[in-house]
Parts: structure tokens; C-alpha cells; sequence
């Protein structure tokens, strides 16, 4: 079988794959026209985020026969027309769930303790307080949207608090000893605490926007550790400065590229690098997000871990090998 590797991942993912039989070719650096052109050669391919995996794509691997994404989610690739045309698809949330429930867990004790300013404040030479007076987790009602790999494995993380852990999902009967499965409406009642986990499909694409944000009963911290373009950026500033969220944690921005290895977009947001300052013109909201105290941003990293970038890799593998050598 041979499979070509587009992005680079652990060498234990080559390795192991070599020894199955599989004979292996690295690029790293062709365009997308350039791998489109010899495609056709290959059983497998094995992507992260460098290039999307469309139907003109597709259409030129006429032998495929699999597709790995050593990552959680399958939105840069069309799934399906690729499973239409027969070529199985395989991800690896299970790999780095347990990173990103850490970071999540993280990024809330942070919010709720004031941490991010009092670090600063202190490195200032202040001493405040006061003014750092946080709140505790227990007693509070988590609400968490999406339940598969990522939602349990926060939830499974929070067990060790004194709390309510709730979640909604398009799925029925998913809730399990962790959390309890709730309406949408009952979550937005109740929840002090909300954590996105979800995909992005058609139905999270801007899910939250100022009319879900004001559907919510109580003031409340808000994380997002799953994609970016499921959060309306202006809305949340706005929810920000009037009080409605309390805190935000940000793993992921509406800027992105689908690759995710950069910021913005440079065709949907214009940004332009000043040769003086070497700094971009940023979109207001952002600029706000940046220079908020109660706003704690990462550059997608939750799941970005040294061991999950094993354990991404090792998923794949023991997939591509129970459906192909163990048959």
C-alpha cells in the first residue's frame, strides 16, 4: 500500500506503517495542483490541516482508498463525497481529548481566579487584592454543547468538583455518569459555565451569536476550545463589555485559517503589514479580546501537547491497521 503524507506528524506514524508493508512518501512542501497531480498514485493519504481536501481533489484520486486527519475533526475534508466515491475516512479525537479537557479546566480556573490580571498586576509591581477577589468552581453548573470524545473528557476532568455538570447534543441519550443530558433551553437556564465541544458543521457555524448569548438566564464564563468560526467575535465583545459574560477563554478564533498554523485570513480581514512597525491592522473586536483582563487567549493549542502528538499519531496507525491488516 503506498500512502502519501502531506504534513508532518510523529515519526512513530511512518514507522509503524513501514512495518505493516506500506511503502511511504513524504511531501511536505508541494501545492495542492502539485499533489492533485499525482494523487492518483496512492491508496492512502495521511493530512493534518495543510490542505483541504475537496471534490477536484478527490476526483483525481481515483485509487484512493483511505484518508487519515491526525487531528479530531474531518472539516477540511469534503466527507462526503469522499465516502460516496468509497474511501473511508479515519480521525483521531481519542488522541488528544485528554489535552484539550486539561486546557479547558485550565483556562476556567484561570478566569475564575482573576490569575491572568494578578500575574500581570504583580509583574507591575501592584498588589492588588481585592480586586482579585475570585470565585470558586463548586456550587456552579457547568453547561457544556456537544457531548462526544472532547465534552466527556472535560467532563470527566471536573468530577473531582463539587458541581452540576450538564450538556446538549443533536444526539439523544448521550449523557452518562459525568454530565447530564439537558434541552439547549434548560442549558441556557441554568448554566454558569459554558464550553463549547463541537464540530464545525452548518449548525455551529456562528452558532453563537448576540441572540444565543442573550438567551441565557444568568451571567456566565464562556470557553472554546473547538472551533473558532462557531463564535461570532463582535457578539462576544459586545456580551463582554456589558457584563453578560463574565470571562472568556479562547483556544480558537474566528480569524483562523483552516489550516490553523496562522491567525487571519488576509482576504476576509485586510490586514496589512505596516513595514514600520511590522504589526497588523486587527479587527476591532479583536483588538478588544487583546487588551481585555477577564479574556485568556491561546493560539490552538488545547490538544497540542507532547504526549497528545503521540497519541494523535498511534490512533491513526491502529485504525489504518484494523481495517486494512487485520482483516
Amino acid at each position: 500500500m503506498k500512502i502519501l503524507h502531506i504534513d508532518k506528524n510523529h515519526p512513530l506514524l511512518i514507522e509503524q506503517l513501514s512495518e505493516l508493508g506500506c511503502l511511504n512518501h513524504e511531501d511536505y512542501s508541494s501545492s495542492k495542483e502539485e499533489l492533485e497531480s499525482k494523487v492518483h498514485e496512492y491508496e492512502g493519504i495521511i493530512i493534518r490541516s495543510r490542505i483541504d481536501i475537496d471534490k477536484q481533489f478527490l476526483d483525481k484520486a481515483k485509487n484512493l482508498k483511505f484518508i487519515g486527519r491526525v487531528g479530531a475533526g474531518l472539516e477540511s475534508i469534503d466527507t462526503e463525497y469522499a465516502l460516496q466515491n468509497g474511501i473511508e475516512l479515519f480521525s483521531a479525537p481519542e488522541g488528544n481529548r485528554n489535552a484539550v479537557a486539561e486546557h479547558a479546566l485550565g483556562m476556567l480556573l484561570s478566569l475564575m481566579n482573576n490569575l491572568f490580571r494578578a500575574n500581570k498586576e504583580v509583574k507591575n509591581g501592584q498588589w492588588n487584592r481585592e480586586s482579585n477577589r475570585g470565585e470558586e468552581l463548586d456550587g456552579k453548573t457547568i453547561g457544556l454543547i456537544g457531548y462526544g470524545n472532547m465534552g466527556k473528557a472535560f467532563a470527566k476532568k471536573l468530577k473531582g468538583f463539587d458541581i452540576r455538570v450538564i450538556c446538549s447534543d443533536i444526539k439523544d441519550n448521550v449523557g452518562d455518569e459525568n454530565a447530564t443530558q439537558v434541552s439547549l433551553k434548560e442549558l441556557m437556564n441554568e448554566s454558569d459555565v459554558l464550553s463549547l465541544h463541537t464540530p464545525l458543521t452548518k449548525l455551529t457555524l456562528n452558532m453563537v451569536d448576540q441572540e444565543f448569548i442573550n438567551g441565557f438566564k444568568k451571567s456566565f464564563y464562556f470557553l472554546n476550545t473547538a472551533r473558532g468560526k462557531s463564535v461570532v467575535t463582535s457578539a462576544l465583545v459586545e456580551a463582554l463589555d456589558q457584563g453578560k459574560i463574565k470571562g472568556v477563554g479562547l483556544d480558537v478564533l474566528e480569524y483562523e485559517k483552516s489550516s490553523f498554523e496562522e491567525l487571519f485570513k488576509p482576504e476576509a480581514t485586510r490586514i496589512k503589514w505596516m513595514r514600520k512597525t511590522k504589526t497588523p491592522q486587527l479587527p476591532e473586536a479583536f483588538q478588544y479580546l487583546m487588551q481585555a483582563d477577564n479574556v485568556i487567549l491561546s493560539p490552538h493549542i488545547a490538544g497540542w501537547t507532547q504526549e497528545s502528538k503521540i497519541k494523535l499519531a498511534q490512533t491513526i496507525v491502529d485504525k489504518i491497521k484494523a481495517r486494512f491488516f487485520l482483516t
